[in-house]
């Protein structure tokens, strides 16, 4: 992946296919919902697996009944393709579920 970091019509036009997901400054952030304190704990590590696998790793705030997931690439100031893909991935541990 190039790593260039994308303009915020760029952004904004690929974060179209992804649900949730919405800018916030530099990062792209997206909150998720769970039923008690084991299923966020549950998505949280599964997020960890995917972000080492990737080499590629969000800010991850979460407690009973959710999880926020920030990612940004601070090496290119800002949001790149590395963080769309992230967030795709991210965005499949639900849709398996």
């Amino acid at each position: 992946m190039e790593r260039r970091k994308l303009g915020p019509e760029e952004v904004a036009k690929l974060l179209e296919d992804l649900d949730g997901w919405y800018v916030d400054g530099d990062s792209i952030r997206r909150r998720f919902e769970f039923g008690n304190f084991a299923e966020s704990l549950d998505f949280v590590n599964k997020v960890g697996a995917i972000a080492e696998d990737a080499d590629h790793h969000p800010d991850i705030t979460f407690g009973w009944g959710y999880a926020e997931i920030a990612t940004t690439t601070h090496d290119s100031g800002g949001v790149t393709d590395v963080d769309l893909a992230l967030a795709s991935k991210i965005d499949a541990i639900t849709t398996a579920s």
